[in-house]
Order: structure tokens, then C-alpha cells, then sequence
């Protein structure tokens, strides 16, 4: 799931119509953020978006398919969807789409840490 740089650097670019948004490093690919909030993704040099049902169908009409971390689990997927690349391509439209992603990132509570009392002790 190798990023580069310079697909990472145009992604910020070509969102920054969102707002103020921010990479990190994570697992292999980038989390892209605005303010504390992730809304998409980078894996192999594709990106990512957050879906929920304002605008998963944006995605599906468009063939589009959906980010699956894992290679042998391959009906395992999560809430986040290849972008097309006329819409990276097009700044505008990248940033409504963003914002879409963003809205649907702002819906979902924010998952929990277990305490340290909680997690499981390591062996």
C-alpha cells in the first residue's frame, strides 16, 4: 500500500478546497484530515473517501469500489471509497465530494479507546 509523495502532495492540493486539510502517516497508506476529523484515505496511491448513505450511491453509480484493507478477506470492507480519477483531476468537484465525506465523517461518533484498565494485558 506504498504512498508517494507526490500523489500525497496532489491530493492535499487538489482538496484544499475543503479546508484546512492535513495527512498522517498510518498503517501503511496516509489518513487525510480536516481539523481532528478523518474523512479519507490513501492506499497505494489511490484515494479514498468516507461514504455514508448521503452519498455511498455517488460512488456506486460510478462503478467505484470500496477500500478493502485486507487481500484474504476480500469481503471485508470499510465506509470509505475509491474516488474516480475525473473527479481528483477537478479541483472543484473534488471539494464537494470532500465535503460530502467531511459531512459524513462529522456524523459518525468518534470511536472510543479502551482505557488502559481496560485493554487487554500483554503476554
Amino acid at each position: 500500500m506504498t504512498v508517494t509523495q507526490s500523489f500525497r502532495d496532489y491530493v492535499l492540493e487538489q482538496l484544499a478546497g475543503v479546508g484546512r486539510v492535513r495527512s498522517k502517516r498510518m498503517f501503511g497508506g496516509v489518513g487525510i484530515y480536516c481539523g481532528e476529523r478523518f474523512f479519507g484515505l490513501i492506499a497505494a496511491d489511490t484515494l479514498y473517501l468516507k461514504v455514508d448513505d448521503g452519498n455511498r450511491e455517488d460512488y456506486i453509480r460510478r462503478g467505484m469500489e470500496p477500500f478493502r484493507p485486507f487481500r484474504d478477506k476480500p469481503l471485508w470492507s470499510m465506509s470509505y471509497y475509491a474516488v474516480p480519477a475525473d473527479v481528483l483531476e477537478d479541483d472543484e468537484m473534488l471539494a464537494e465530494w470532500g465535503r460530502k465525506s467531511l459531512r459524513a465523517a462529522e456524523a459518525t461518533p468518534p470511536q472510543k479507546r479502551p482505557s488502559a484498565e481496560r485493554r487487554p494485558k500483554k503476554a
